[in-house]
C-alpha cells in the first residue's frame, strides 16, 4: 500500500497467511465477518458500499488484524515513553536541572560516572580462566567467547569514563566524543561507543548497567570451575546462537550425527529454575526467555491466549537438544521466532517449534514471538 516490500522470510509468512485467511471462497459468502461485529455487506452500488463502510466499519482495533488487545497497549506505551524522551533531549540541561537545583550538569554526570566506576567489576584474566582446563568443548569456547566480549566492553567503558573525568577536572580538553558520553549520562542513555561493543537492548543506561552486572556475575560463577551451569542464562550472553549451534555440536560428536542434519528441538518444562539442582542429561536447560502476543500453558504445554495486560508474559525453563531433521516433530507446531528485544527484526536469534492446538496462522496473524530482553 505504501510501496513496502517482503524484506524477510517472517515477512513472506505473515503475507500468505493473511492471503490464505482472507482470499477463500466463502469470502462472498453474505454471513462472513471480515472483522468482529462487520460481516460482508450485500449487493450495492458504490455510493452503498461506501454508505455501509461509514455506518458499519467498527473503530480501529488490533483484533481486526489478529493481533491480542495487549498490541495496543504497547504501541501507546512506547510511543507516549519517545515523546517524553524527546521532549527531554530538546531542553537545555539547565533548565532540565531546574531553578534553585542543588547540582550543576557536571556534578550530575560525575556522581554517576563514579558510580558507575565504583560498580565496575576488573576484566576477566583469560590466561588464568583458559589454565583450569585443557578441554575445549563447544561449551566452554563459548565461555571464553563471551569473557572476551565483556573484557572489551569493560575496558571501554572504564576508559572513556576516566577520560571523560579527567575532562571534567580540566585536565583534557573535552573532546566530541566525551561530550557525547557526558550528555548520554545526563539523560540516562547507553553511550554509543558502548552500544556498539555490547549488545542489542532497549534498556535505560541505569537498567542497562544493571543488566551488565547480572551478566558479570553470571560470567563469574561459570568461570569458576567452566561445568555448564545447571540452568543456562539464555538472556545474558552476547551471543546466544553461539551457544544453541554449541548444544547441536555437543550432541552431534556424541552421536555422531551430521551436524548439516540436524536440529534444534525445545520442550518447555512445567518449572523455573530454582527448581533444578543438576543439568539436562542431553543438551542443555535454559532460561530468560519471555513470550509476546500470547503466553505458555503451562499445565496444558501448548501456546494459548495471551491476558489483559500482561504484555510479556515470562517462560517457564526450555530444554533445548538436537535431533535429526527426519525426527523433528511437525505436526500441531507454532514456528516461534526468538528475537533479542521487542525491536525484533535484526536482533533475530533462532526459531523454536512450539506446541499448539490452535492453528499456526492464529499466532502468526497475533504476530507471536519469544524475546530474550523486555
Amino acid at each position: 500500500m505504501y510501496g513496502g516490500h517482503i524484506t524477510d522470510d517472517w515477512d513472506r509468512r505473515l503475507c500468505r497467511t493473511y492471503l490464505e485467511e482472507y482470499m477463500q471462497p466463502n469470502q462472498f459468502d453474505r454471513k462472513l465477518a471480515l472483522a468482529p461485529g462487520f460481516v460482508v455487506p450485500s449487493n450495492l452500488d458504490y455510493q452503498g458500499y461506501h454508505g455501509y463502510v461509514d455506518e458499519m466499519l467498527p473503530h480501529e482495533s488490533p483484533v481486526h488484524y489478529g493481533l491480542h488487545p495487549n498490541a495496543e497497549i504497547e504501541f501507546l506505551t512506547v510511543t507516549s515513553d519517545n515523546l517524553f524522551h524527546t521532549l527531554l533531549e530538546l531542553q537545555s540541561p539547565d533548565s532540565v536541572m531546574g531553578e534553585g537545583a542543588s547540582q550543576t550538569v557536571e556534578e550530575k554526570v560525575k556522581t554517576i560516572l563514579d558510580e558507575v566506576l565504583e560498580k565496575l567489576p576488573e576484566e576477566y584474566n583469560m590466561s588464568d580462566i583458559t589454565s583450569k582446563t585443557a578441554e575445549r568443548s563447544p561449551y566452554i569456547l563459548v565461555c571464553f567467547q563471551e569473557c572476551e566480549r565483556m573484557n572489551t566492553l569493560i575496558y571501554e567503558i572504564r576508559r572513556s569514563l576516566k577520560e571523560l573525568d579527567l575532562g571534567l577536572k580540566g585536565e583534557l580538553a573535552i573532546s566530541s566524543e566525551m561530550e557525547q558520553i557526558q550528555s548520554a549520562l545526563f539523560f540516562d542513555n547507553v553511550p554509543d561507543t558502548w552500544t556498539k561493543l555490547a549488545y542489542p537492548s532497549t534498556y535505560s543506561l541505569a537498567q542497562w548497567y544493571n543488566d551488565v552486572l547480572l551478566r558479570c556475575r553470571e560470567l563469574d560463577s561459570w568461570t569458576q570451575d567452566l561445568a555448564l551451569p545447571t540452568v543456562v542464562w539464555l538472556s545474558g550472553l552476547f551471543n546466544p546462537q553461539s551457544f544453541l549451534t554449541a548444544v547441536m555440536q555437543s550432541l552431534a560428536r556424541k552421536n555422531e550425527w551430521p551436524l548439516d542434519k540436524m536440529n534444534l528441538t525445545v520442550d518447555v518444562t512445567k518449572k523455573f529454575k530454582e527448581e533444578f539442582n543438576q543439568p539436562a542429561r542431553e543438551g542443555a536447560y535454559v532460561y530468560g526467555l519471555y513470550m509476546e502476543g500470547a503466553r505458555w500453558d503451562t499445565q496444558g504445554g501448548v501456546i494459548t491466549e495471551a491476558r489483559l495486560k500482561e504484555l510479556t508474559p515470562s517462560m517457564p525453563v526450555i530444554s533445548v537438544r538436537a535431533v535429526p531433521n527426519d525426527r523433528q516433530e511437525t505436526r500441531n507446531i507454532y514456528e516461534c521466532p526468538l528475537y533479542k528485544t521487542k525491536l525484533r527484526g535484526t536482533t533475530y536469534v533462532w526459531t523454536f517449534s512450539l506446541k499448539t492446538r490452535e492453528r499456526p496462522a492464529k499466532w502468526v496473524l497475533a504476530g507471536v514471538a519469544l524475546l530474550l530482553s523486555v
